[in-house]
């Protein structure tokens, strides 16, 4: 059985952000793709990251940047949408100012889920997001392939939207464990491509151990 993974990057930020453990954010999504398929699929072939840069916060582009540089390393492919304004006033005191506001992320995620299952990629589709917007995604997607398995795999610290479990043949939640497990390293590095290290926001704590120096050992994500 083949699988492919699909990345919802702001519902999966914001979930990691609230853990508030930094380093957690420097992750291999295409191991931790690996890890989330055992058990459901023998290969991950593609891993599709979506996502858009934000104005404003330099520090925080540079860090984006890095991190998606990074992953086009390890074989993940990004997606990108972009971010416009909105006007927003404060009840309080009636300031205005511009709220800047991502798009095209949701259907960024759910083109590339059908598209790749139009092309035959994957047996089985790995949905990484709580948002239930990805509901007629999914229910186009089991209408259009039903040879084909879809499994919702929840951000951690999120609650299991029931709406997607039910309209998927499967559900997988997510730990800090598993990003703990598929951390990149502080270089990443490919023949013929640049180095990217790892933002020193990004570091882990001290004493912390890379998941390739530890013993292995066997599991599921389940």
């Amino acid at each position: 059985m083949r699988g492919a993974i699909y990345y919802d990057g702001f519902n999966m930020y914001h979930a990691l952000d609230d853990l508030g453990e930094p380093y957690l954010k420097w992750c291999n999504l295409r191991r931790l793709g690996e890890l989330v398929a055992r058990g459901h699929a023998k290969t991950i072939e593609r891993a599709v990251f979506c996502t858009a840069y934000f104005p404003g916060d330099h520090g925080k582009r540079v860090r984006h940047e890095a991190y998606v540089n990074a992953l086009a390393m390890v074989d993940v492919v990004t997606r990108f949408g972009h971010t416009t304004t909105e006007p927003m006033t404060c009840n309080d005191c009636g300031r205005r100012w511009d709220q800047p506001r991502e798009k095209e992320t949701d259907i960024n995620l759910a083109l590339a889920l059908i598209e790749d299952a139009v092309d035959d990629l994957y047996d089985v589709a790995f949905l990484v997001t709580a948002d239930t917007d990805q509901a007629s995604t999914i229910k186009t997607f089991r209408r259009r392939f039903p040879n084909k398995t879809i499994i919702n795999v929840v951000p951690p610290g999120r609650m299991p939207s029931k709406h997607l479990a039910d309209l998927c043949h499967g559900k997988i939640k997510l730990s800090d464990r598993h990003f703990d497990e598929c951390a990149l390293p502080a270089v990443v590095q490919m023949d013929g491509v640049k180095t990217v290290y790892r933002p020193r926001e990004y570091d882990p704590p001290a004493g912390w151990v890379h998941p390739d120096d530890r013993p292995k050992k066997g599991g599921t994500a389940n």
